[in-house]
């Protein structure tokens, strides 16, 4: 069973940026009792997943209500195992099953801010996102009902689209694992 407090004591930081976002997710889950659950309005653990094919490649999500590229992912919705989540998110939005998860390690951490949401009755608030890595073989996916498109690009052309600094990190240490 995945243990989202020994992995992110384990998981070593690229950088001081993601440094500082795991700080603040073991803090958030030293100090919150509902942490996996959307109810708690100061912020909520999220799981998302970068799918690439091991060949120079990453499927990115065009999302619909940010209308920006990014990576797979979604709320824990009270599930505690934050890798379940990243991989039900993947299926869910590209349709790809056949996921190698690379054994469960944590990819990569990013603590930010949602604004405050009026037409969902949402207050800004944390997403303390834990983000893996999975390949597939399958380059066939579907387009879900939450997202305008689906794209495979090489890591370059993805650095240029991605909607955050830190999706252009994962995609970096993506591309450094696997020399492309």
């Amino acid at each position: 069973m995945f243990d989202l407090y020994k992995a992110l004591n384990e998981y070593k930081p690229q950088d001081e940026e993601e440094k500082e976002s795991v700080k603040k997710a073991i803090e958030f889950l030293n100090t919150s009792t509902n942490c996996f659950s959307r109810t708690n309005k100061a912020g909520h653990i999220t799981g998302s997943g970068l799918v690439i094919d091991g060949e120079g490649n990453v499927l990115l999500d065009h999302h619909k209500m940010l209308d920006k590229w990014f990576q797979f992912g979604g709320h824990s919705d009270g599930e505690t195992n934050t890798l379940n989540v990243a991989k039900r998110e993947v299926i869910e939005e590209s349709g790809i099953t056949d996921l190698d998860d690379l054994g469960g390690k944590i990819f990569d951490v990013d603590v930010h801010l949602i604004p405050e949401s009026k037409s969902k009755n949402e207050p800004a608030h944390w997403h303390y996102d834990i983000r893996f890595l999975f390949i597939t073989k399958n380059k066939n996916f579907k387009i879900s009902d939450e997202s305008i498109d689906l794209k495979w690009f090489t890591y370059e052309e993805a650095k240029k689209i991605a909607g955050e600094d830190s999706l252009r990190r994962m995609i970096n240490k993506a591309a450094s694992l696997y020399n492309k």
